[in-house]
């Protein structure tokens, strides 16, 4: 079987950023405002006041701290509460598309590769700004690509799954340089107004460049030993945006069409899901939890990434050994193991293995357990 590698990545980061005060500040001010709107419902028991969030019960609930986004003042804006993104035309360059060529360029650099040795692109991603033309399309003709692009959708997990497809593709000879892109708007579709959720998501794009070990030319490639994917439906985590919406009757209320969880459930199901995919994906290949150097977990929730290496390594990890950068990205659904890897993969001399992790919606995870080379 032809080794593949991972040769280069790539990191936009948007330069707006909220702390948790600001977004608190922010919320707080919308509970007071409804409210004091429904004080005398509120008075009467026939509707629930809202309670107030603080920075305290966001850290201990999930480890975020902060978040980046491509508008803090329309997220900020008591009175509208989601990012305000200014309509392009069809001649301009779709928002996504922008931030995926920006860490797509990245990758591509520290492959040591030229925009025109890729052949194969690969949009993988939660929520894709429009249905069709392709946003892989459009970008592999923003970058100067060859060959096809196409999009994926697999929540959370779409990166890991980008990563498999992009090494089967390799493997099997219909691409010979793939690059996946997994640019995230999470701020669009985030329910601010939702203390539960209102503090999870930020954006960022990240980009994945994997190629055959033998045509590489990178100084810095981690070879593919195996990837793994696993889904079992539930809709604990769920988006019920689409293009029916509009047809159907009635219609559903404006916050069902947005991110939607059953936390705790996830925690109970996810955790255990993803300790036993890792596990039993490393006995496979011969490995044992002991032997990872690095676990890049899906960043969403701290709490849950400290769970799961415990179920592996039976007993609590230190930072180097799992790396957290949900505490200043937040969730960035399919690109947070990514931007974990690309932070986060120094250290690394040959033969040392790390494990790339998603999982999220769907449920959907996947594995991706590399040696450096």
């Amino acid at each position: 079987m032809k080794p593949v590698c991972i040769s280069g990545t790539g990191l936009f980061t948007p330069s707006q950023s909220i702390s948790n005060d600001e977004l608190v500040a922010s919320y707080n001010a919308y509970v007071e405002a409804h409210n004091a709107r429904e004080a005398e419902a509120i008075a009467a028991g026939t509707v629930q006041p809202l309670a107030a969030s603080s920075s305290e019960f966001i850290v201990k609930a999930s480890g975020i701290k902060a978040r980046y986004v491509l508008d803090k003042a329309g997220v900020l804006d008591v009175d509208r509460m989601r990012p305000s993104l200014p309509v392009r035309s069809n001649d301009e360059p779709s928002l996504m598309v922008e931030m995926g060529l920006a860490a797509a360029r990245q990758a591509i650099e520290a492959a040591g590769r030229k925009p025109e040795d890729v052949d194969c692109v690969l949009m993988a991603c939660s929520n894709m700004q429009r249905a069709y033309p392709a946003m892989a399309v459009e970008l592999q003709a923003a970058l100067g690509a060859k060959g096809y692009g196409y999009d994926m959708n697999v929540a959370c997990a779409s990166a890991a799954f980008g990563i498999q497809t992009a090494v089967d593709a390799v493997r099997n000879g219909s691409a010979k340089c793939a690059l996946v892109v997994s640019a995230e708007i999470c701020s669009g579709h985030l329910n601010w107004r939702n203390r539960d959720c209102h503090f999870i998501f930020g954006d960022a794009a990240t980009a994945v460049l994997v190629e055959s070990v033998e045509s590489s030319v990178s100084t810095k490639r981690f070879e593919i030993l195996g990837t793994r994917l696993q889904t079992q439906f539930s809709s604990n985590i769920r988006n019920n945006f689409g293009f029916l919406n509009s047809a159907e009757s009635p219609q559903r209320s404006w916050d069902d069409v947005l991110f939607r969880q059953e936390g705790r459930k996830v925690f109970k199901e996810v955790v255990p899901m993803v300790a036993t995919l890792i596990e039993s994906h490393l006995a496979d290949l011969q490995l044992t939890p002991q032997q990872v150097k690095r676990f890049w977990l899906h960043q969403a929730n701290l709490s849950m990434n400290e769970f799961i290496v415990r179920k592996l390594l039976d007993r609590d990890a230190d930072r180097s050994e799992a790396p957290v950068i949900l505490d200043e990205y937040a969730n960035t659904s399919s690109a947070g193991s990514v931007i974990a890897f690309h932070k986060h993969s120094q250290g690394f001399v040959p033969g040392d293995v790390g494990v790339l992790c998603a999982f999220g919606a769907g449920y959907s995870a996947g594995s991706v357990v590399m040696r450096r080379i």
